[in-house]
C-alpha cells in the first residue's frame, strides 16, 4: 500500500494513563497508531510524572507509531504534513533561566491549591479551579516555596513538549484557558493585571505575560520541528525536521475537535481516567460556580466545562478483579471480551441500581467537595445485590460527579444542549455507558466510530486544519471536511433510565458525607 506522507497529519496526546499517537490520512481516518502505557505517582504528597517518564514515554509512543506505520506500508515514517501535541490540561511546570525544571511536575490531579483557588476566584470574580496553572503558581508564592524566586517560565505539559519540539513557548487558546481566564483569543488583560499585582503584593515580582506561554488560535502555525526536536522525538534520526506544528492543545480542546462539538449548544463528554463535559455556550452564564470551569474551544468560543478527577480507574480495577476470578476458575477471558461482558450485563440491572451506590474516588473530587478520595460503595439492607446492579452502579459512579456539575447549568442557568457526543475509553463498549450518560443528562448522546481514538485523533485533526482549513471556521471545516460522512450512533434518554439515574443520584448525594468522612482515614 502506498501512502503520501505529505498529506498525513500526526497528533500525539499525553493522557493520564497512556500516551497515544495517531497518524491520519488525507481523508482524516487513522492510518497508523502507537501508544505507551504510563502512570502517575504520588511522591511527597504530589501527583507527578518525572521528566524521564515524560521524555521516554513520548519517544516510546512515537517508536510504536513508526513501527506500526512501517508494518502497514513497508516504508519508514520520515515526515508528515503537519503535527500537534496535546496533553492533560492544567498542572504546573516551572522553569528557570536555564530551562531547568524547578520542582516536579504537578499534575491536574493534585488538590493542594485550595487557598490560592479561593483567593483568586474572589479577586477576579471568575472561578479559578485548584488544578489551573495560575492557582498552582499563586499557591507556591503563598507557601513561600524556595523555587519561586528562580521562576522565569511556567507552562503546561503540552506547552513543554511543544517547546522541546519547536523552541516556541506557546499554547493554543483552549489550553491557555486552563492556565488563566481568556477573553477572545488571549488572556484577559484586565484580570491578568489584577493577578500580577497580587503576585507582586505577595512577593513575586514578575511580568506575568512573559512568565506564561503566549497564546495562539486554531489554524495558526506555531513553529516547525527543529533538528533537536526531531532528534528528541525519534533518536534513530529517521524522522526529519521542518514539519509545521499547530498550537498545542489540552485534552479538552482535542476532545471537542474529536467530537465535532465546537458550535454553540453542542457538547461533548470525554471519559477516561478523568471525565469532563464541555458545552459551547450560546450566551454567557450569570453566576460564578466552583463546579464550572469557563474555558474555550480551540478557536476561542466560550465553553462551560465540568471537570471531574475520577472516572474509569476504579471501573478498570473491578474489571481486572473479575478477570482474575475467571483465571482462577480456569476460564481466562481476554480483556476486550471481559469489558464487553460486564458492561453489557449492566444493562440488565435495575434503572436505580437496585439500591446500590458507588464512589470511584481514587483522588479528591472538587466538584462534589471531596478533599481526599476513597473508593467506596454501599447498599441498603434490602438492596438487590447482583452483578448487573453492582456493575451498573459502578458505571453510574463514573459519571455521577459530572451530572452534579451539569445540573447547575441545566437547573440554575437554564442552559440546554442540543446533543452531546461521547468519546474516550468509557464508550468503547457500544451503547452501554452511552445510554447511561443520555439518561443522566436527559439529552441525546452520540458516539462516532472514532470514539475510542479520543484526543490524539482530535489533535491530528487540529494539525490538519492548520494546513487544510482554507480560511473556513473550525466548525465549518469539521462539519464539511471531516464529519459529513462519519458514521455515528445516537441514543435518546430512556424515561425509566432517567428516573432511575435520578433515584441513584439521591442516594449518591446523601452518601457523600460518608465519603468525605472516610477521606480523613489514613492507612
Amino acid at each position: 500500500m502506498i501512502i503520501d506522507t505529505s498529506k498525513t497529519f500526526l497528533g500525539i496526546e499525553l493522557g493520564s494513563t497512556r500516551i497515544k499517537a495517531v497518524l491520519i490520512d488525507e481523508k482524516f481516518f487513522p492510518a497508523a497508531q502507537g501508544a505507551h502505557e504510563w502512570e502517575n505517582r504520588l511522591e511527597n504528597g504530589i501527583w507527578t510524572y518525572s521528566l524521564d517518564d515524560i521524555h521516554n514515554g513520548v519517544q516510546k509512543c512515537f517508536a510504536a507509531l513508526a513501527a506500526d506505520f512501517e508494518s502497514r506500508y513497508g516504508t519508514k515514517l520520515e515526515t508528515v504534513g503537519g503535527m500537534g501535541i496535546s496533553a492533560m490540561m492544567h498542572g504546573y511546570m516551572a522553569f528557570d533561566a536555564e530551562d531547568r525544571l524547578l520542582v516536579p511536575f504537578r499534575t491536574w490531579r493534585n488538590t493542594i491549591t485550595e487557598q490560592a483557588a479561593s483567593e483568586l476566584t474572589e479577586l477576579l470574580n471568575f472561578n479559578i479551579p485548584q488544578r489551573w496553572t495560575s492557582a498552582h503558581l499563586y499557591q507556591a508564592v503563598l507557601n513561600g516555596e524556595e523555587h519561586v524566586k528562580q521562576i522565569v517560565h511556567v507552562t503546561t505539559l503540552a506547552g513543554y513538549i511543544h517547546y522541546l519540539l519547536t523552541g516556541k513557548r506557546v499554547v493554543g487558546v483552549g489550553e491557555a484557558s486552563g492556565i488563566f481566564p481568556v477573553k477572545g483569543t488571549d488572556y484577559d488583560k484586565n484580570l491578568l493585571s489584577k493577578y500580577e499585582s497580587r503576585l507582586v503584593e505577595k512577593g513575586f515580582a514578575c511580568n506575568i505575560s512573559e512568565v506564561f506561554p503566549a497564546v495562539a488560535n486554531a489554524g495558526e502555525i506555531c513553529g516547525t520541528l527543529t533538528e533537536n526536536g526531531a532528534k528528541f522525538l525519534d533518536p534513530t534520526g529517521t524522522f526529519k525536521a521542518g514539519i509545521p506544528l499547530c498550537p498545542p492543545e489540552g485534552d479538552a480542546g482535542t476532545g471537542m475537535a474529536a467530537a465535532n462539538a465546537v458550535r454553540p449548544a453542542t457538547g461533548n463528554v470525554s471519559a477516561g481516567t478523568s471525565i469532563f463535559s464541555m458545552l459551547v455556550l450560546e450566551k454567557d452564564i450569570n453566576g460564578v460556580y466552583p463546579e464550572l470551569d469557563m474555558v474555550t474551544t480551540p478557536d476561542g468560543a466560550p465553553v462551560a466545562m465540568v471537570h471531574c478527577n475520577n472516572c474509569c480507574s476504579e471501573l478498570d480495577a473491578w474489571v481486572k478483579m473479575f478477570g482474575e476470578f475467571a483465571e482462577l476458575t480456569g476460564n481466562s477471558i481476554d480483556k476486550s471480551s471481559l469489558y464487553e461482558t460486564l458492561y453489557r450485563n449492566a444493562l440488565n440491572g435495575a434503572p436505580d441500581c437496585g439500591g446500590i451506590a458507588a464512589y470511584n474516588y481514587l483522588s479528591g473530587e472538587p466538584v462534589t467537595a471531596v478533599e481526599n478520595g476513597r473508593p467506596m460503595y454501599f447498599r441498603m439492607p434490602d438492596s438487590r445485590m447482583n452483578l448487573a446492579n453492582f456493575f451498573r452502579a459502578e458505571i453510574y459512579a463514573s459519571m455521577a460527579a459530572l451530572k452534579s456539575g451539569m445540573d447547575i447549568l441545566f437547573e440554575k442557568e437554564q442552559v440546554r444542549a442540543k446533543q452531546f457526543t461521547g468519546h474516550g475509553g468509557l464508550f468503547k463498549v457500544k451503547g452501554v455507558a452511552q445510554q447511561f450518560l443520555a439518561d443522566a443528562l436527559n439529552t441525546s448522546v452520540s458516539v462516532m466510530e472514532t470514539a475510542g481514538e479520543g484526543g490524539a485523533w482530535g489533535m491530528a485533526l487540529l494539525a490538519a486544519y492548520m494546513i487544510c482549513g482554507n480560511g473556513k471556521s473550525l466548525a465549518d471545516w469539521l462539519d464539511e471536511s471531516v464529519f459529513a460522512d462519519m458514521e455515528k450512533h445516537t441514543v435518546a434518554p430512556d424515561e425509566k433510565g432517567a428516573e432511575g439515574f435520578a433515584e441513584y443520584m439521591k442516594r449518591y448525594s446523601d452518601g457523600l458525607a460518608a465519603e468525605r468522612k472516610l477521606g480523613a482515614v489514613n492507612a
